[in-house]
């Protein structure tokens, strides 16, 4: 075997070793294994759900963080059943609606049915009163700027930076409703260097809130690069409004998870180069590469990082034939199939999506 076939072996070795580590900790439960986990020695926090389930969906990520906080508590099990795959376990048990969590304690198959809050805390303390544990829902780093009259100009006023600023209050019940979907879009964008998601507490620093017309809570504001005067948010208050607005004045193309979309890195002053660089005979390709060099040069910015993969595509397929754009994208789909880092997946995201253009 060559070494570049044992290199490849042992990266692909590598990421599924890798998307095992960093597998779900809620357990899965069936039809075959359900009696094996639950009612044993061991307790269990079970949720009944459907895929198809919009509530069942909000709860995944706050019963993920439940999991991933009792994964070491060994008295407790945090599982969940696919009500759609499994009919007859949920009709046993009672389900008849989405999500529905019961509690099974140790040695039983009773269930107890979960009535509280569906976030990861209210859970957790049932847990523990249920289950004689003391576990504490662990803290995850929050990706929106926190703004004070100390770092505003610095971050706000960067005129090379787009800023969604929230003024909000502590006490406001509409700010606390919104701070979930806030968090999700300050993730959606936090690789973005150009993008800031930030908030203000408008109760703390009256002065500020005033400069900029802050009269009821919630207000969002935007800071674009180009008017740091602000511009109001008037749009929908989910996380799909926040990403559509960012996404249409920032320039930049996330998803909702804040994945690249297939748009992003696609430069349509060298589509037309492109498109005559693929049709073109051997030598005549050498002739629109040089093309393609020369405005790559032009760019500026983040598009100036996007025409460098351009070249090295064009140039790959000059040395490398035909087929190669199909073949690579082919490789960089099975990698990012697999558990990579974020940075990782915008690199070979990025790549794919242009080579789509020589493909």
């Amino acid at each position: 075997m060559s070494r570049s076939r044992i290199c490849l072996a042992f990266a692909t070795l590598a990421l599924f070793l890798l998307s095992s580590a960093l597998a779900d900790d809620v357990v899965i439960l069936t039809e075959d294994n359900f009696e094996k986990e639950v009612g044993l020695d061991r307790a269990a926090l079970v949720e009944f759900y459907a895929p198809w389930c919009g509530h069942c969906k909000k709860l995944t990520p706050e019963y993920e963080k439940l999991a991933g906080s009792f994964k070491k508590a060994k008295s407790v099990l945090i599982g969940k059943v696919d009500c759609d795959e499994h009919k007859s376990l949920c009709s046993k048990y009672g389900v008849s609606g989405y999500p529905t969590i019961q509690w099974f304690p140790k040695g039983s198959l009773e269930p107890k049915k979960y009535e509280g809050a569906r976030n990861a805390e209210a859970l957790a303390e049932f847990v523990n009163n249920e289950g004689g544990t003391n576990v504490k829902i662990a803290a995850v780093p929050s990706n929106v700027v926190v703004l004070s009259s100390d770092n505003f100009i610095e971050i706000v006023l960067d005129e090379t930076k787009d800023v969604l600023v929230e003024f909000y209050a502590p006490w406001c019940g509409h700010c606390k409703s919104l701070a979930p979907t806030y968090e999700k879009v300050a993730t959606a964008f936090k690789l973005e260097n150009d993008v800031v998601v930030a908030n203000l507490d408008a109760d703390k620093y009256k002065d500020l809130a005033e400069k900029y017309g802050v009269s009821g809570y919630p207000t969002l504001k935007f800071f674009p690069k180009n008017n740091k005067a602000g511009e109001d948010y008037d749009g929908g208050r989910d996380l799909d409004d926040f990403v559509t607005f960012i996404n249409e004045k920032s320039g930049t193309s996330r998803d909702v998870k804040g994945e690249l979309t297939s748009k992003a890195g696609i430069l349509t002053e060298l589509d037309s180069l492109v498109k005559e660089f693929v049709s073109a005979g051997s030598e005549e390709k050498k002739a629109v590469f040089a093309r393609i060099e020369e405005e790559v040069e032009k760019l500026q910015g983040s598009t100036a990082r996007y025409g460098k993969i351009y070249l090295k595509a064009a140039k790959s397929c000059m040395d490398k034939g035909a087929d190669y754009a199909k073949n690579e994208i082919q490789r960089l789909e099975r990698i990012l199939a697999k558990s990579i880092s974020s940075a990782k997946a915008d690199e070979f995201s990025l790549k794919k999506n242009i080579l789509h253009a020589f493909a």
